[in-house]
């Protein structure tokens, strides 16, 4: 079964789509769509990819494509998404779904109506620890889920790793509300959410939230970018069965450059997952070890990832998960996290 793609937007982390799902048989990149021509053409070139398209709205006239990749900026996912699907058209959206949970609903909605694949491109659901990890709670190995502690931590504001965020757009954009930006909340706080709560098993029920800006640039604006978008978040989380947990996320991580942690523990045993340097690995401290409090490793064999996850769940072949009812239920706790930020960290129901 041939799937012919369109990838929507040609920015950021538009190549990594593009390259990966080139690499899956069968799939075939037929259009690019982006407002800038140069980079339009720049990227169909890279890429091998016949036609370009100036709109969405074109391409749709043209119509020649079966499924879509949505790599457009957070504010343009509901704008662009919501024509695809009544195209009948396959969509993965870049996370988070959307900005705000009305939006979100809808999305999740109008991909019910359509009855097409429609996923949301939490990139660590590929990660093989995380897998595993859930699978060892479904198992009930840890018994009742007690306490959990998850951060995701970056330091781009601190070091030049990825570039210099006082002169790219690609790192500018994220630190400003007025181009479309939730901070780190929305951009990583979404991620480690869902990091904590899948492998639990459980929606959260209750959030409390703090969130920080801190200055960067001389009367904080660089250029047409006010860096006003929240740097750091924290949180505190109940889940439905109960369990407490903290989740913190940073951009002023200094030492880190993209790593991901959860320890979660429950009344049989505990796990520890970590996702650091791009490298997956998995302890746990299960059965006998737990009363010698001993950690051992725990083998976790590779996962498909996202991309092949949608283009299987296409084909009728899998699962598509994560769907957009959990991108919309996962805006639904980023937006009581900034309710609860708003007023003073207030624990809010979910």
């Amino acid at each position: 079964m041939t799937i012919r793609l369109l990838v929507l937007g040609t920015g950021g982390m538009a190549a990594n789509h593009a390259t990966a799902f080139a690499a899956i048989p069968g799939v075939r990149l037929v259009a690019g769509v982006d407002t800038r021509a140069e980079q339009l053409s720049a990227f169909c070139t890279t890429h091998g990819i016949p036609h370009g398209f100036a709109s969405l709205d074109e391409a749709l006239a043209w119509g020649k494509f079966d499924a879509v990749t949505n790599v457009t900026p957070d504010a343009a996912h509901h704008a662009t998404t919501l024509p695809l699907l009544a195209a009948g058209k396959h969509v993965l959206c870049e996370k988070p779904l959307a900005t705000n949970a009305a939006q979100a609903d809808e999305m999740a909605a109008a991909a019910e109506r359509a009855g097409v694949v429609a996923m949301v491109n939490l990139t660590y659901r590929n990660v093989p620890a995380l897998q595993k990890a859930a699978q060892i709670v479904r198992e009930g190995a840890l018994g009742a889920i007690r306490h959990f502690e998850a951060s995701y931590l970056q330091s781009w504001l601190t070091q030049p790793a990825w570039g210099d965020w006082r002169t790219q757009d690609q790192w500018l954009w994220r630190l400003s509300t007025e181009h479309g930006s939730k901070g780190v909340l929305g951009d990583v706080g979404i991620h480690i959410l869902d990091f904590a709560t899948f492998i639990a098993g459980q929606p959260t029920t209750e959030i409390s939230a703090r969130l920080a800006t801190f200055d960067k640039a001389p009367g904080g604006r660089i250029g047409a970018y006010a860096l006003d978008a929240n740097d750091s978040a924290t949180m505190q989380l109940r889940l439905a069965g109960g369990a407490l947990g903290v989740v913190h996320a940073s951009r002023f991580a200094t030492g880190h450059l993209n790593d991901l942690r959860l320890r979660i523990y429950g009344t049989e045993g505990g796990l520890e997952v970590r996702f650091e340097n791009a490298t997956s690995r998995l302890s746990a401290c299960l059965g006998i070890d737990r009363l010698s409090a001993a950690w051992r490793p725990v083998d976790c064999p590779p996962v498909p990832t996202i991309y092949q996850r949608f283009i299987a769940a296409i084909r009728g072949e899998g699962p598509a998960d994560p769907g957009f009812a959990r991108g919309a239920e996962l805006q639904h706790w980023l937006d009581r996290a900034e309710d609860s930020a708003a007023a003073e960290a207030r624990a809010l129901p979910v």
